[in-house]
């Protein structure tokens, strides 16, 4: 396909993701409408149109839809009624990576049986739940410790490790309570002992062969990344082997752009976790890591444009800035003082409120080597202050 500029792009989505995907579509000059539940979402304070609606309502989104006629629709969460996706994508118009990917990625059960029993890959043990009863069947089949999670979610919300039954109730009230949409489904997983996690930025090409990122090593707490990192220690073997699950599950899943894949890597395997459709809260750290950030590579898929090279730029590291408390009028003090170590950068999301552990920003740094870069990323965000 040839896609001539400039495109009319519509966000379905509008976090700090979306902010900087849109920046990147219109430092090429397209169009920008973004769209989120709530006003002055970070994408919407750089977008040249916005709409505040609920996208679990089919009538709000045909209504935006038919408002700006968009070229390309490019989903940036989980919660979208995404059977109205399969429809605009009948008309005409396209859906990144696709409406019947994007229907499948939006729910965490799919994604995983699409992995473990159409392409035969290695997960972890899950099961499901829809009660709390079933929760505690499932949770005695699979065993302690297990991590429990809705089965809609974004970032990790609603996530929980159980080691043992006398958990399992507040993990099933956990995971409802941060369910995205109406599901009010969780998945338990087995616990994997791994020795790291990682992101494989996979970048599907409607005209060209599938290419990857450096490996991007990450640290979660309440199943939300704190810390990454780029490039992580893993063998090129093991890297290989991770490069051939994200090609296997991402040619089922079809389309083009960036996806993020996740992995457990243990001793003796590489174990798929998770996949996201599109740029991955861990990949913040190519903002300082890579020539072409994960923002670029997203927008150069999705539009046809050729990506001859992708330079790891050397020890690379983000660390979040998140909230302690609940505001509606936010400042932040010590942006000076975290500016003032060479090779330090920050990003703030501009969200308009705060609640605790929500993430605002982000501190990223380079290093000569990835423990450095992660000291100082980490440094730089304990120095900023939501006031």
């Amino acid at each position: 396909m040839s896609i001539k500029l400039p495109q009319k792009l519509m966000l379905l989505g509008s976090g700090e993701l979306g902010k900087e995907f849109a920046i990147a579509a219109q430092r090429l000059g397209n169009y920008v409408i973004a769209v989120d539940r709530y006003a002055n979402a970070p994408a919407m304070q750089v977008a040249d149109a916005y709409e505040v609606i609920s996208m679990l309502s089919a009538d709000d989104l045909e209504a935006v839809v038919t408002k700006y006629q968009p070229n390309i629709i490019i989903p940036e969460i989980e919660a979208i009624r995404t059977e109205k996706l399969l429809e605009f994508e009948q008309r005409g118009i396209t859906v990144i990576p696709t409406a019947a990917a994007t229907n499948y990625t939006m729910n965490r059960d799919r994604i995983r049986e699409l992995a473990h029993q159409q392409l035969g890959i290695r997960t972890a043990k899950y099961g499901y739940a829809t009660t709390l009863e079933e929760l505690i069947a499932v949770s005695n089949e699979i065993g302690f410790g297990n991590v429990v999670k809705p089965v809609m979610s974004s970032s990790g919300k609603g996530q929980s490790v159980v080691q043992d039954k006398s958990e399992v109730e507040r993990a099933w009230n956990y995971a409802i309570a941060n369910s995205r949409g109406d599901s009010q489904k969780v998945i338990v997983e087995e616990f994997i002992n791994f020795e790291i996690e990682i992101t494989l930025l996979t970048i599907k090409q409607w005209n060209a062969p599938t290419i990857f990122c450096s490996p991007i090593g990450h640290r979660q707490e309440r199943g939300d990344y704190q810390e990454s990192w780029q490039p992580a220690e893993i063998s090129e073997e093991k890297i290989l082997k991770a490069q051939e699950i994200a090609i296997k599950v991402t040619d089922a899943l079809g389309g083009a752009g960036i996806f993020g894949v996740e992995f457990f890597i243990t001793k003796d395997e590489v174990i798929f976790s998770e996949l996201s459709p599109r740029p991955h809260d861990t990949g913040m750290v190519t903002l300082i890591s890579q020539n072409l950030n994960e923002f670029e590579l997203h927008l150069r898929a999705i539009l046809d444009l050729p990506i001859p090279h992708i330079e790891q730029l050397g020890a690379s590291a983000s660390a979040v800035i998140l909230a302690s408390n609940k505001s509606d009028s936010l400042a932040f003090s010590g942006v000076a003082d975290a500016l003032s170590e060479k090779d330090v950068d920050i990003r703030l999301f501009g969200k308009p409120n705060a609640h605790p552990y929500r993430r605002m920003g982000v501190a990223l740094a380079k290093g000569v080597n990835v423990q450095e870069a992660r000291e100082k990323a980490t440094k730089a965000a304990s120095k900023i202050k939501i006031i």
